[in-house]
């Protein structure tokens, strides 16, 4: 997960809608199915679902009340935190 692309996203979510990133992630979720994909495309297509996925969690803790900085560090700190687990 990269930061800055998840905070790109959080800002479309924002100017936009969530539910254009749910479809998005719908889609490309879809297209891992595809059995002539190479393993890279397959990493990079989990990259960008888990980035979109990242947006929308901190999305949701900006909507409760969160402000978007220490939301999108929160979020960092849980990914970082279980990844050292």
């Amino acid at each position: 997960m990269k930061l800055p692309v998840i905070k790109h996203l959080t800002q479309f979510i924002e100017d936009n809608d969530e539910d254009f990133i749910i479809e998005t992630i719908e889609t490309l979720e879809a297209l891992t199915e595809v059995p002539s994909l190479k393993d890279e495309e397959l990493d990079v297509i989990g990259e960008l679902i888990s980035n979109m996925y990242g947006a929308v969690e901190v999305n949701k803790m900006i909507k409760s009340g969160t402000p978007k900085k220490e939301a999108l560090n929160n979020f960092m700190s849980r990914v970082l935190g279980s990844i050292d687990k």
